[in-house]
């Protein structure tokens, strides 16, 4: 194009056609949605199928009456969009929504109100919760304001990490959190730039990939509860109820005031990524925080309720979601909607992968119906900006959808194993008769993921929503009272065991048995196949004190308390060391299934079961005790794991090794630090080789080796 071609195409841009309200505009461009600078103004673009009339409302920025209410002229409609460009304005300091007019008729789904005005579903910024627990003020009609965003972030040379998902470990965290205790240390406690302190804390300890609790803008002061003990007021703390889904929550940025939330957000996953570290995004596209009926009106229901939402022939709510409202994603409109949003968190935010809640509901249709092929799901799988990125779902929902196994993956998708998490709670406790779900289990769920691969299991013992892993060894019951409801919210369904003394104990006995129950959890998830989930904090005891579900505790019962990595060591080299061990050997992260074939070149299969004899596995109902041996296609050690829930000791008959290999001990969580875990690579050679008392509720990795191992499965 020439240089006088390109000049004349500027200045057509820029060229107004009418005016409105005393501003120049002309008609804007349908696509893309939402507010973007061009040259000479900002383009507004909105969405609704059946408003009559769409009004643009601009704030000076703070202020709490409009300086303009710019309607748009009926030749500014395409189709059911309505894009106008407005010249003159001071992008950088403006807020904006829309009053979109229609019929009031709930019956057909329709709730237009022209008084209310509505944040923009597209909006890249919100304003109104810059600062996270300052009380709102709720006189002002309109809370959330929609902001302009630029997108002039160096990213400098970042890119993609790409980690294999067999080799990722997943550590879930809370933005906030994390850093918020007084003992983090950190400048700006509880925000972007405060996790960004920790980046080293993480790399020693060697996940590679931080999955964060949500971060779209939502509002912390919407829970209108309150402590009944304390009278202290109670938070929406984990944030799934998302008020808008392309903005970073301004609240969790040093920087949030002054409208810089997005680059600072952006500078964690730049100084993530140099540090080897992918992030994933807790995504909820389920329900929103408009409610049900009687929720507030933000933005979907105004502008299109009939689109956005699924309803009942009656005009109401379905709410598949347990919160309400049930988001209707695989309506055309907003499967565009969700698509277009992760497009934009991963285009301008570079982030490498989503977990879904309650995803699902992505898979029903508009009448709650679940869909064989849905089309939501499928799109997210084949588009092509989001096509390597980690797509995780959360395979259940609140209308009792239950897809773990079974969710339409499309070769993409992952799933949180809700069916490994309770097999290998159970058997931690002692139950009877798990043995032989737990050998399926630890093998990469072969009975649900047996076209998909192992690494189609997201494998996990604790997440944000039920107890921490040192709660899940110290109550029997959840203890929920500060949450307001009774002690009535929260799973009931725990599989916990309390080690002999509910809660806080002295008594050495159940805080050692307490601690080695941690160990064992911890061993057993990180020589599982399948990828590995840690909770934040589960490495240094983080306790919840029996409370399951910590939504709306916006303190030290949900911080992670830093006092806590000098406190508890001994647990957090436990959990360095296998998240190490794990990396050493390949055969641990294997994409495929074993399957018991024998490997010619040592003489073994890639999998095989033991018992109290070698090659002997007791998979009786009275069972409790399961060893297992592993060797892969490209190492030579092979590693063995006796996993004991047993109340009792056993003698293990190791099975015999080739090659001039000898048995080395890894870990024995029975054992007294510091000899309850080695380095990989440095075990201690066994002067027994062919037994091995393992202790009660214990767990004993052993690696088979010649005394010069090879390293070549780390990475």
């Amino acid at each position: 194009m020439s240089e006088s071609t390109t000049e004349q195409v500027l200045r057509v841009d820029a060229y107004p056609t009418h005016e409105v309200g005393g501003f120049r505009v002309r008609a804007g461009k349908p696509f893309p949605f939402g507010a973007n600078v061009v040259p000479g103004g900002v383009s507004f673009s909105v969405f609704s199928d059946q408003a009559t009339s769409m009004t643009l409302v601009i704030y000076k920025r703070g202020e709490a009456e409009p300086m303009a209410e710019l309607q748009f002229p009926e030749e500014f409609r395409t189709g059911s969009v309505f894009a106008m460009t407005v010249f003159g304005l001071d992008h950088e300091n403006i807020e904006y929504g829309y009053r979109a007019d229609g019929p009031y008729d709930p019956v057909t789904g329709h709730r237009f109100d022209a008084r209310q005005v509505l944040s923009d579903p597209y909006a890249r910024l919100i304003a109104g919760r810059d600062v996270w627990g300052v009380e709102p003020d709720r006189s002002r009609g309109y809370q959330y304001r929609s902001r302009v965003c630029l997108q002039d972030f160096d990213w400098g040379d970042d890119t993609p990490l790409r980690i294999p998902a067999e080799d990722l470990v997943v550590y879930e965290a809370h933005v906030r959190g994390f850093t918020r205790h007084p003992s983090s240390g950190v400048t700006a406690p509880g925000t972007f730039a405060g996790l960004r302190e920790k980046i080293p804390y993480l790399k020693e300890l060697g996940i590679n990939c931080i999955e964060l609790l949500p971060v779209f803008e939502f509002d912390e002061s919407d829970n209108p509860r309150s402590n009944p003990e304390t009278g202290e007021k109670l938070y929406d703390y984990w944030g799934y109820n998302t008020v808008s889904f392309f903005a970073p929550k301004a609240g969790y940025a040093a920087t949030g005031r002054y409208g810089m939330q997005g680059d600072e957000f952006r500078t964690l996953i730049k100084d993530l990524h140099a540090a080897g570290i992918e992030v994933i995004l807790d995504v909820v596209f389920n329900h929103t925080a408009e409610g049900n009926e009687q929720g507030p009106t933000i933005s979907f229901k105004g502008l299109d309720n009939a689109t956005y939402y699924m309803l009942t022939p009656e005009g109401y709510y379905f709410n598949f979601s347990g919160t309400g409202n049930t988001v209707n994603c695989n309506h055309p409109v907003v499967r565009n909607f969700v698509l277009d949003c992760l497009r934009h968190w991963v285009a301008d935010y570079h982030i490498d992968g989503f977990r879904f809640d309650l995803a699902a509901i992505l898979g029903r249709s508009a009448d709650g119906t679940p869909l064989p092929n849905p089309p939501l799901l499928e799109s997210l799988a084949f588009d092509p900006v989001l096509r390597h990125t980690k797509l995780i779902a959360e395979a259940w929902d609140a209308g009792g959808l239950y897809e773990v196994g079974n969710f339409p993956a499309y070769g993409r998708w992952a799933e949180w194993n809700g069916k490994y998490r309770d097999t290998v709670r159970s058997f931690l406790k002692g139950d009877p008769g798990v043995t032989g779900e737990l050998a399926t289990r630890v093998a990469g769920s072969p009975d649900l993921y047996a076209t998909r691969g192992t690494s189609a299991s997201v494998n996990f013992l604790t997440a944000h929503d039920g107890f921490t892993l040192a709660d899940l060894v110290s109550y029997n019951d959840k203890h929920n009272e500060a949450n307001g409801e009774g002690n009535n919210d929260g799973g009931n369904d725990n599989a916990s065991w309390n080690c002999g003394a509910e809660g806080p104990t002295d008594d050495p006995e159940v805080n050692a048995l307490r601690l080695r129950q941690m160990k064992n959890a911890m061993a057993i998830l990180f020589t599982s196949q399948g990828i590995p989930m840690l909770l934040s904090g589960d490495e240094v005891a983080r306790t919840q004190q029996g409370n399951n579900n910590t939504y709306c505790q916006d303190n030290e019962l949900s911080w992670f308390d830093w006092d806590q990595v000098d406190q508890n060591t001994e647990l957090l080299r436990f959990t360095r060391e296998m998240i190490a061990f794990r990396k050493h050997h390949r055969e641990l992260r294997s994409t495929s299934h074993p399957t018991g074939q024998m490997r010619d070149t040592l003489g073994l299969p890639d999998i095989s079961w033991h018992g109290e004899r070698a090659w002997q596995p007791d998979w009786s109902q009275d069972s409790r005790l399961l060893a297992v041996a592993r060797c892969g296609t490209g190492d030579d050690d092979v590693v063995y794991v006796a996993m004991n829930a047993h109340w009792e000791s056993h003698d293990l008959e190791l099975p015999a090794l080739p090659g001039g290999r000898t048995w080395h001990l890894f870990a024995d969580t029975s054992a007294e630090a510091p000899y309850d875990i080695r380095t990989p690579g440095a075990e201690q050679e066994l002067d027994n080789a062919g037994k091995y008392l393992i202790g009660p509720r214990s767990v004993v990795i052993l690696v088979g080796r010649t005394n010069e191992p090879e390293t070549t499965g780390t990475f």
